[in-house]
Order: structure tokens, then C-alpha cells, then sequence
């Protein structure tokens, strides 16, 4: 069995890491669009003309299921996507009803791109699971960017985690699988003030349903 992941750039990098760690038994096969970066700022159907093309190369080499590693992507166009390509999508989206079953405080973080942010399934999540939970949104619209060039600026990355920790937020959730790749460094900045969220270990789970249908 072949298992796609796809991501924009570098965080897909991470999701297929956990995969390969998961189910050291498949082939991983990675792609990225790192020519097209950022895809947080682009509109549903610029991210559909470009991530169509490079998931049917995908089905073409031989995946029977693709992980579209981008909260982005999935946020906005899966359903179209699914539409579009002919084996199973397993999408990832930012924690929220998590954070929200295990937030004290009542307060959250979320870290993600303005394109996932400003999604209809964003807003539903919110919607449905956060009524009564303050929601905390910095602006990491240049995180993607920061952490492909490997130029991190570790005052802007303190200043948004120290925000929310000022919001009384107890949990951060990770809405891009870029900022995986400092999810140590926003760990050690909130210290034992607050949890953070990612949702690899919930995609292994998620693709080996798939992959027990798929047998």
C-alpha cells in the first residue's frame, strides 16, 4: 500500500514522519507546492486549481489514500477535492473541539492561517463546540513563510504566545503542520501555563480506519 501526504511545503514533512513512525510497513510518498507558498492567503478556488493536479499525480503513481497535511486545504476545499480524485482524502483541521473539552479557563488559542481562520469549517467548529469559550486568533500570517526560509523570529513567535497566555488562554492549538516544527519552542515559551495541541497522532488514528476499510 502507497499512503499520500500532501502539504503545501516543509509541515507535511512532519505528518509523514508520524505516518512512516506508524506504519513502517507502507510506502510514504511526499509532496509539497513549495513553488505556490504561502497557501494561507489564497482563495478556495486558487488552492483548487492548485492542489487538483498534484493529488491526481498522486492517484497516477499509485496512492490508495492521500493525507492533505494542510488545515488550509482541508478547511476550505476537501469536499471538492474529494470530488475530484478517485481514493480516500484524510483531512486535518485545528483541534478545537479538543481544546475546547479540556480548556479550565475557558480560553483558547488558535494558531493558523488568515485562509483557515476565515473558512465556513472554522467557523462551524467554533460554532458548535466553542459557545461558551473565548477564542484568542493572533496573526501567524507570516509564520508559513518564516518557518520555510528557516528564518525564525522568535520575538514575533513569543510575543503571539505570551498574548495568549494574557488572554488566560490554557490551551494552543497548532492550525498549520508548519508550526509543528516549533511546536517544542511554543511548548517551552508557555511553560506549564498552557497545553499544546496538534493533530498528528489524531491523523494516524483516522488513516488506520481508512486503511482497515481499504483491506
Amino acid at each position: 500500500m502507497k499512503i499520500g501526504v500532501f502539504d503545501s511545503g516543509v509541515g507535511g514533512l512532519s505528518m509523514a514522519n508520524a505516518i512512516k513512525k506508524a506504519f513502517p510497513q507502507y510506502e510514504v510518498i511526499a509532496r509539497e507546492d513549495r513553488e505556490n507558498l504561502p497557501y494561507g492567503t489564497k482563495t478556495p478556488e486558487q488552492l483548487v486549481n492548485l492542489v487538483t493536479p498534484i493529488l491526481e499525480q498522486m492517484v497516477e503513481y499509485g496512492c490508495d489514500v492521500i493525507v492533505i497535511a494542510c488545515n488550509t486545504v482541508t478547511t476550505n476545499i476537501i469536499g471538492r477535492l474529494r470530488e475530484a480524485v478517485s481514493v480516500p482524502l484524510v483531512g486535518l483541521e485545528p483541534m478545537v473541539k479538543p481544546a475546547a473539552n479540556i480548556t479550565k479557563s475557558k480560553s483558547i488559542a488558535v494558531f493558523a492561517t488568515p485562509a483557515t481562520l476565515a473558512s465556513e469549517r472554522y467557523k462551524y467548529l467554533k460554532q458548535n463546540y466553542c459557545k461558551n469559550i473565548a477564542i484568542f486568533e493572533p496573526d501567524c500570517s507570516d509564520w508559513a513563510s518564516m518557518i520555510e526560509g528557516d528564518r525564525l523570529q522568535i520575538n514575533k513567535i513569543t510575543k503571539n504566545v505570551s498574548d495568549a497566555l494574557q488572554k488566560q488562554a490554557d490551551v494552543i492549538v497548532l492550525g498549520c503542520t508548519h508550526y509543528h516544527w516549533i511546536e517544542e519552542l511554543i511548548s517551552n515559551i508557555a511553560g506549564k501555563k498552557a497545553r499544546v495541541l496538534q493533530p498528528e497522532q489524531a491523523v494516524v488514528s483516522r488513516l488506520r480506519s481508512v486503511i482497515e476499510q481499504l483491506d
